[in-house]
């Protein structure tokens, strides 16, 4: 599994450095202890496209930081909305979403830097135990859209106000 924690890693840094080779990244996303996050995909291929998605999604809520400033996370567990059912006839697994206790939860280290300072930095775990009785601005059939509101959430909450 180290060998997916790093494959994440590099795919993550690519992804930042295809961005923009002059503009340095505006977002770190790393992932510890992959084999102990609480619920995440048992395939290694459906495991990458899931840090893929929030590592995409992190750097989308950094770039609206203010300019010069830089968002570290360090995702420590990750809890993804609903119960997984192993697949009989599919590659795929099968996510059930009841609305019980099978609500999205991030834990996660970040720090907001500007010019190598540190502006900000804190634990947070995040959790949303209605997320199936609010509303969504994300599609039904888009990746994470639970665990993406959760993120949007937090950062109009915890960051963009300060």
């Amino acid at each position: 599994m180290q060998a997916l924690f790093r494959h994440a890693t590099l795919a993550a840094a690519l992804l930042a450095a295809s961005a923009g080779a002059s503009a340095a990244p505006l977002a770190t996303v790393t992932f510890a202890n992959p084999n102990n996050f609480s619920d995440v995909p048992h395939s290694s291929w459906e495991r990458e496209e899931i840090f893929k998605e929030l590592g995409d999604h992190f750097r989308k809520l950094a770039a609206k930081l203010p300019a010069g400033q830089e968002l570290t996370v360090e995702v420590l567990d990750l809890d993804l909305a609903g119960h997984v059912y192993p697949a009989r006839y599919s590659a795929k697994d099968l996510r059930v979403l009841k609305g019980a206790a099978d609500w999205p939860h991030i834990k996660m280290r970040y720090t907001i830097t500007e010019g190598g300072k540190v502006v900000r930095q804190g634990e947070e775990n995040l959790s949303d135990m209605s997320y199936l009785q609010r509303h969504n601005r994300y599609r039904d059939d888009e990746t994470l859209r639970y665990e993406k509101r959760m993120l949007d959430d937090w950062f109009k909450q915890r960051i963009a106000t300060q």
